[in-house]
């Protein structure tokens, strides 16, 4: 059962917040990478060779000391690996060889909502009336910056926003599914052997449909995906296991709607994207509905 201390709730906040932020750099680095001439399937399997890793490590570190995992958790370890983190990230980068980073995030924005009614369609969580108020604010915000946006895109828009959305959904069965095994496991155990079974999963897609010769890429690529397994994949999987072991999946994928934001200033700073009126009114609602969300008393 997540704990409801103060400190617990204070910390979990924060590094929700935190662990969202450093994730919204990915869509950064990856449309960086694309100018390189790099696909989809190459650039995963590069990002998840780097954090192989430091994911093994960290699943080591925390299993010392501590009884074997059961069968029935190497199978949910399994089916969360493949969706949290193989299916969730593919379709993401994939999504990204067609839409801006800036649409990418605000399509994302879906993830509060769809572990919140998975909450409720699984285990029968409450929604309570200060979350559905504090979604209202923050999705009005994605509504305003989403409608200037829109229009600017091409004609693969709808292909990238499909694949996105299909990222959005497969993170969200993560979520909702990963609360309780991280009681039993922990949180450190859990993202090390979950996210090593996905980078299995993205090497052997690329061995299956690329030669060994699409390895070869220019050596910015091998930089940025360096960057990308390290601040952007290992380093937020941490501090997001670790918020929903103090506050749950519901209110760590609500605070996460900070990251999305931060993906669109990054956008406009390091891409060149547009920045207007539009995206500040998005911001400002979004923040608030953020705020309103982590005052909710608990249940």
């Amino acid at each position: 059962m997540t704990s409801h201390k103060p400190a617990h709730m204070t910390s979990g906040l924060l590094l929700a917040a935190a662990g969202s932020i450093a994730f919204s750099g990915k869509a950064i680095i990856v449309k960086l990478a694309y100018r390189h001439g790099v696909d989809a399937v190459t650039l995963v399997m590069l990002r998840m060779l780097f954090a192989l890793p430091m994911f093994l490590l960290m699943a080591w570190w925390a299993g010392r000391g501590k009884p074997c995992i059961a069968g029935r958790d190497w199978l949910g370890i399994l089916g969360l690996g493949f969706s949290g983190y193989y299916l969730a990230s593919f379709l993401d980068f994939w999504g990204l060889e067609y839409i801006s980073a800036s649409l990418e995030r605000l399509i994302l924005y879906l993830n509060p909502t769809l572990v919140l009614v998975l909450g409720w369609f699984l285990y029968r969580r409450k929604i309570s009336y200060r979350q559905g108020v504090g979604m209202a604010i923050s999705y009005a915000g994605v509504l305003l910056v989403f409608g200037h946006e829109a229009s600017l895109d091409g004609k693969n828009a709808a292909l990238g926003a499909v694949l996105v959305l299909g990222s959005a959904i497969s993170y969200a069965l993560y979520l909702s599914y990963s609360g309780q095994m991280v009681q039993r496991l922990g949180s450190l155990r859990l993202a090390g052997w979950a996210t090593s079974i996905a980078c299995l999963f993205c090497i052997a897609q690329f061995a299956v449909l690329r030669p060994l010769s699409a390895a070869q890429v220019a050596e910015p690529v091998l930089w940025l995906s360096l960057l990308n397994a390290t601040a952007c994949t290992a380093v937020p999987v941490v501090l997001v296991m670790m918020a929903i072991e103090r506050i749950g999946s519901g209110l760590t994928a609500q605070t996460g709607m900070v990251g999305p934001m931060s993906t669109l200033l990054m956008g406009v700073f390091i891409l060149g994207e547009p920045f207007n009126m539009w995206i500040v009114g998005g911001t400002v609602l979004v923040l608030s509905g953020v705020f309103w969300v982590s005052r909710a008393p608990k249940l």
